[in-house]
């Protein structure tokens, strides 16, 4: 019988301490991951970057803002994935 918070089939682990099988040192979780939730935080607060001033080259700072978002997102990603990947 399985203790509640244990994970079935694995004896003293709890939910929080997921590692991976192969290499049970490593855990899966990291604080990099952290790093996302900023990304998500930039890129859906809409009224931060809600208005047409200052324009970039004729477009609104709405269009050239959001693109510099998705630019910074994929920038945070590729941080994110070097920082956690294993050899």
């Amino acid at each position: 019988m399985a203790v509640v918070g244990e994970k079935p089939g694995v004896s003293g682990a709890r939910w929080g301490d997921v590692k991976m099988k192969d290499n049970p040192s490593k855990r899966l979780w990291s604080h990099w991951y952290w790093l996302f939730v900023v990304q998500f935080v930039i890129a859906l607060w809409i009224p931060f970057y809600n208005t047409v001033e200052p324009t970039l080259i004729g477009l609104p700072f709405f269009y050239w803002a959001q693109m510099a978002v998705v630019l910074l997102c994929a920038g945070l990603t590729a941080i994110v994935y070097f920082a956690t990947r294993r050899n």
